[in-house]
C-alpha cells in the first residue's frame, strides 16, 4: 500500500518539518460500525494538524471473523504496510508476538486505565495494545410498547421470549406484520459466540472453557438455554436472524419493527439520534438472567490500538495510539458514539453524563463483564470459538438439538486442546 503508493510518486514516507522533526506517513487498519469511522477521522485530522505526520484508514469488513483473518495474512508476511492495528479484545494472546510491547512507552499514564482493559491487552506482562474503548451488551427495548401491552421489563430469558410474544402478536394484529419480538446476533461468526456465552453463563451453564482451561460445556443448563434460544428462530425472531450481525440486528430494532434487541453500546447512540424512528421510545437495562438466583451475564468486548513490531515508523505509531485513547478523545467517543471509555476519568465527566447518561450507569457493567475464553485457550481461541458458534448455529438452525451438538463440541475441544492449551 504506501510502499506501492511511494514507488508510483517517487515520494518519500517522511518529511523533514521545519522544526526537525520527521513527519511520518502512518497507516491504521480499522473495522468499524456506526459513526466509528468518522468520529476516528475527526481525531486523524487533529493529530495530522498538531504533528504534521499524515495517516490513512485501511477500513476492514463488519465481521471481525474477517478482520482477524486478513490481520493474520498480514502479519505472518511481516508486513510494513499498516503500522497500527484495531485489535479485538481476544486477540491479544494470539497475536502478541507481531506487537510492540508498549509498557515502556504508556508508563506514565497506564495507571490512568481501567484495571481490566489493561489486563486483557497484558501477556507474560507484555502490555499488546492500549485500550481504545471498552464494550458490554444491553437489553434494549421499546418502552412505549411495552407500556402499552401491560408488559413489564424482563429480567429472565423466560419472561423476554412471553413478553415479546405478546407485544409481536398485538402489534401484527394491529397490521404490523414487520413487527418481530427479539433481534440478536444470530450469524455463525464471533457475535454468536458473544451472544450464547451469555446466554449459557446467565443460566448456570459455566463458560465455554472455564478459566483453568477445563472443558465441562456439555452440561443440562446449557443445553437449555440453547434450546430455548433455538425456539426464538422464527418465532420471536425473524429466520433471518441465523444471518444477522450486529448492524443488521440495529437497522430491525432502529426501524421500528422489533421489541428488543441484543447489541453492544455503540447502537445507544444511533437508535436516540434526531433521525432515528424509535428516538424517544427505548430504553436499555442488563441481559437476562436465566432465572432465580442467576446473574445476567454480560460478554466483555472493546477494541484496543497495538503497534506493529514491522512498522517502520514505530515512534510516530505509538505516538498516534496515545493520541486516539486521550482524554479528550475517549470523552468525544463516548459522547458520539456511546462507546464506553478505557479511561476512568471520563466516567466522571460531567458533560458525558449529561449527553450519554448509559456511559457512567454502564461502568458497573464494563467491570465485571464477562470474557471470553482467549487468556485460557491461547492461540487456539479462534478454533475454539468457531467450534462453539458452529454447535449453537446447527442447533439454532434445526441440524440437531442442544444436547447432541454440546456432546460434538466437547469432543472437538478436547481435541483442540490435547495434553495442554
Amino acid at each position: 500500500m504506501k510502499h506501492f503508493r511511494n514507488l508510483m510518486t517517487g515520494i518519500a514516507t517522511t518529511t523533514l518539518l521545519a522544526t526537525g522533526v520527521i513527519a511520518e506517513d502512518l497507516t491504521i487498519v480499522h473495522g468499524s460500525v456506526g459513526r466509528d469511522q468518522e468520529v476516528l477521522r475527526g481525531q486523524l485530522d487533529r493529530f495530522e494538524a498538531e504533528t504534521g505526520h499524515t495517516v490513512t484508514i485501511v477500513s476492514m469488513p463488519e465481521s471481525t471473523t474477517d478482520q482477524f483473518g486478513q490481520y493474520r495474512l498480514w502479519l505472518s508476511a511481516q508486513s510494513s504496510d499498516i503500522d497500527v492495528y484495531r485489535l479485538d479484545v481476544i486477540w491479544a494472546p494470539q497475536l502478541a508476538s507481531h506487537f510492540v510491547d508498549l509498557t515502556p512507552h504508556v508508563a506514565d499514564i497506564v495507571d490512568d486505565f481501567v484495571p481490566a482493559a489493561i489486563e486483557s491487552q497484558t501477556v507474560d506482562g507484555k502490555l499488546v495494545a492500549l485500550p481504545m474503548f471498552l464494550g458490554a451488551p444491553a437489553l434494549y427495548y421499546r418502552t412505549d410498547l411495552l407500556e402499552k401491552y401491560d408488559q413489564e421489563v424482563p429480567t429472565t430469558w423466560q419472561e423476554l421470549t412471553e413478553a415479546a410474544q405478546v407485544v409481536m402478536d398485538g402489534e401484527r394484529a394491529e397490521g404490523n406484520t414487520d413487527m418481530w419480538g427479539f433481534v440478536f446476533q444470530g450469524a455463525a461468526y464471533e457475535g454468536l459466540t458473544c451472544n450464547a456465552q451469555e446466554w449459557i453463563n446467565s443460566s448456570g451453564g459455566g463458560r465455554i472453557v472455564e478459566l483453568d482451561g477445563s472443558i465441562n460445556i456439555n452440561n443440562p443448563k446449557a443445553a437449555a438455554a440453547i434450546d430455548l434460544a433455538a425456539s426464538w428462530v422464527g418465532g420471536i425472531a425473524p429466520e433471518g436472524v441465523l444471518n444477522y450481525k450486529e448492524e443488521d440486528a440495529r437497522g430491525v430494532f432502529q426501524s421500528g419493527n422489533a421489541v428488543f434487541m441484543r447489541n453492544w453500546n455503540y447502537a445507544y447512540a444511533l437508535a436516540a439520534g434526531e433521525d432515528s424512528p424509535v428516538r424517544d421510545s427505548f430504553a436499555v437495562t442488563t441481559l437476562p438472567s436465566g432465572g432465580e438466583g442467576m446473574s445476567s451475564s454480560a460478554t466483555l468486548g472493546g477494541w484496543n490500538l497495538g503497534v506493529s513490531r514491522y512498522s517502520e515508523n514505530q515512534e510516530a505509531a505509538i505516538e498516534l495510539a496515545r493520541f486516539l485513547t486521550n482524554y479528550e478523545n475517549q470523552k468525544e467517543r463516548a459522547i458520539v458514539t456511546s462507546r464506553p471509555p478505557t479511561l476512568n476519568a471520563v466516567y466522571e465527566d460531567a458533560e458525558v453524563a449529561e449527553q450519554q447518561e448509559f456511559i457512567p450507569l454502564w461502568k458497573p457493567v464494563v467491570d465485571n463483564a464477562l470474557p471470553r475464553p482467549s487468556a485460557a485457550t491461547l492461540r487456539k481461541y479462534n478454533e475454539v470459538s468457531a467450534a462453539f458458534w458452529t454447535a449453537v448455529h446447527n442447533t439454532m438452525s434445526g441440524d440437531g438439538d442442544a444436547a447432541t451438538n454440546l456432546s460434538r463440541l466437547e469432543n472437538e475441544l478436547k481435541r483442540l486442546r490435547g495434553p495442554r492449551w
